[in-house]
């Protein structure tokens, strides 16, 4: 008994421990410095100019591990009453080594590791003499091209430690990419490294290589040539704007296989590239999924939304990314996660997650993009959502509610989903299995399948190829349902409470009694509950309220384990 007891004190020990941990976790403070200031906010030296194109031009040294390059950003003047100094971030150990505007060096000083300020007051709009700050048009465009080198930071666990990839494949032969998903685009190229701004008329990226391998980009291929010291470069364009993270280079010994997929717009052309020795796998593999995936997203979703650009999928030495008509694939030709099934239910092993997951991207992160990543909850919930839209497409509803139920084992609740805005930071991971969830909350009070799908439809056709906030979103899609979620909004994205409803029934079992608890002020998800062709609605609150149950049927369906299937809440039956 003794040890009995010592057991029991231990293990309330540790699990005191714990709680403190996940309260400690939940309420930290970060402490944002100056650097982050710079790089997350839209601030004076970024906001008086729009991108309107990258031209990227880089050579990669596999053996020094090292980059040459130069960026023409092409951009627009669109407040005048503005410093006349343009913040361009490129992140150290990279250097710029010059700047130039209208055929003249410019100014360059570093006042951060990774920001520098361009000196660009005496900008002359074309016929004009007069210095740019005399000129009331703000529609005039300009160029400034930025020569830079270096060694870029190594990825250590790319994509999540990102960086420049410089490995080798199975033959030893040179594979090099990179990843940089939150690190930032400015780890390899001098861009305005801020995703509220994506380049309006594309990018094009022009990558130098030796000329026995391939280097791969986005949208299509518009020029190679042989270059002397047996080197050739590969140009790659994009017709549509596209987040600076998206715009990736990959280089080695690849080929590929080009193909057609009759979508809602008409053929839209998809190429899938591999190494030479596994596009067998690529073929066998993955094309089938890829064309289920277009399949299902376009009817959930609609149209594909780079047409113009096409869609590539091309082999990595990483996991997976969801760079714009260029995703990256690294799942080693297997179904699920790695061989894995994230939702625990053998489900996600029916098809193969990265190529589902990352494509699901292109209409969320890639079309639709937050401004800030505080909201990169846009990006993750409705793709990690889109797993079970596909699993709903081929294998039914029940079998994407087991899905959807089975990821919330992942849920961790250590910090809020929308981070700090402002300073460059992500939120809690939960934005991908608790807002999948969260979405799928909102699915079931909505309690209409069409009505659900008009409104993907609607969020992928009102903000198309824009930059947009959390706001947005939350607005759009209750002015489109016409039900207020913005407590249910409030609870998930905010705050690491599991909301709790409390139930009992009366003494005759013919009225049940709800609320809830452990929730913010106000808390109204709708509960809508369905098993055939019994159905019972009710709108709890953080007040007690009643209703009628008049079958046992209804009876059934008001048991905490039909509720918490259905909706991520915890449910407990109490006594008044």
């Amino acid at each position: 008994m003794k040890k009995l007891f010592a057991v029991i004190i231990i293990c309330t020990l540790y699990s005191i421990k714990l709680n403190a941990q996940h309260h400690l976790l939940s309420t930290e403070k970060r402490i944002f410095t100056h650097a982050d200031t710079l790089r997350g906010t839209n601030g004076a030296n970024r906001v008086w100019w729009d991108v309107l194109c990258y031209d990227i031009t880089v050579q990669p040294d596999y053996e020094t591990k090292s980059i040459v390059g130069k960026t023409a950003i092409t951009y627009k003047v669109i407040d005048d009453k503005n410093s006349g100094t343009m913040q361009i971030d490129l992140q150290s150990p990279m250097q710029i080594d010059s700047v130039i505007l209208d055929n003249i060096r410019v100014s360059v000083e570093k006042i951060d590791s990774n920001v520098y300020l361009i000196n660009s007051h005496l900008q002359y709009p074309a016929g004009t003499g007069a210095p740019r700050k005399y000129y009331d048009n703000k529609d005039w465009k300009k160029e400034i091209t930025i020569y830079y080198h270096g060694n870029p930071r190594i990825a250590k666990n790319a994509p999540w430690d990102g960086g420049w990839i410089f490995t080798k494949d199975s033959l030893g032969r040179p594979w090099m990419t990179v990843a940089c998903q939150g690190l930032g685009a400015s780890v390899w190229y001098p861009c305005k490294d801020y995703q509220g701004d994506e380049p309006d008329s594309g990018a094009s990226i022009t990558t130098i290589v030796p000329d026995t391998l391939v280097a791969v980009a986005n949208g299509k291929l518009t020029n190679k040539q042989n270059l002397s010291n047996h080197l050739t470069s590969y140009t790659w364009a994009v017709k549509n704007p596209i987040n600076n993270y998206d715009i990736v280079p990959y280089v080695g010994k690849y080929v590929f296989y080009d193909t057609t997929y009759d979508g809602l717009k008409g053929a839209l052309p998809v190429s899938l590239w591999a190494l030479d020795y596994d596009m067998d796998k690529m073929k066998t593999h993955c094309k089938p999924d890829v064309f289920k995936m277009l399949k299902a997203f376009e009817y959930w979703y609609g149209p594909y939304p780079f047409y113009e650009d096409g869609y590539k999928l091309v082999e990595a030495p990483h996991l997976g990314m969801e760079h714009q008509s260029d995703v990256a694939y690294g799942n080693h030709f297997l179904n699920g996660y790695l061989g894995r099934d994230l939702s625990h239910t053998g489900i996600g092993l029916k098809f193969d997650f990265i190529v589902v997951h990352e494509s699901g991207h292109e209409w969320f992160a890639n079309s639709i993009t937050s401004k800030d990543i505080a909201d990169m909850w846009i990006h993750e919930s409705f793709t990690n959502y889109c797993e079970s839209l596909f699993t709903e497409y081929y294998w039914g509803k029940k079998e994407a509610q087991d899905y959807v139920y089975g990821i919330r084992q992942n849920i961790e609740n250590d910090k809020p989903i929308i981070g700090h805005y402002g300073v460059n930071d992500e939120g809690s991971g939960d934005m991908y299995y608790k807002g999948a969830n969260m979405i799928n909350n909102i699915r079931h009070s909505i309690n209409d399948d069409s009505t659900f799908r008009g409104l993907l439809h609607g969020l992928n056709k009102t903000f198309y190829h824009q930059t947009i906030t959390s706001k947005q979103i939350e607005d759009y899609i209750n002015q489109y349902t016409k039900i207020n979620f913005d407590k249910v909004f409030q609870q998930y994205l905010t705050t690491t409470q599991i909301p709790e409803l409390e139930i009992y029934f009366s003494d005759d079992n013919k009225t049940i009694h709800y609320r809830y608890s452990n929730c913010v002020e106000g808390f109204n998800m709708p509960i809508v509950l369905h098993n055939g062709n019994t159905s019972f609605k009710f709108l709890p609150t953080t007040q007690w309220q009643s209703k009628p149950v008049k079958t046992a049927a209804e009876a059934d369906l008001l048991n905490p384990i039909e509720i918490e299937a259905q909706y991520y809440l915890t449910c407990k039956q109490v006594r008044n």
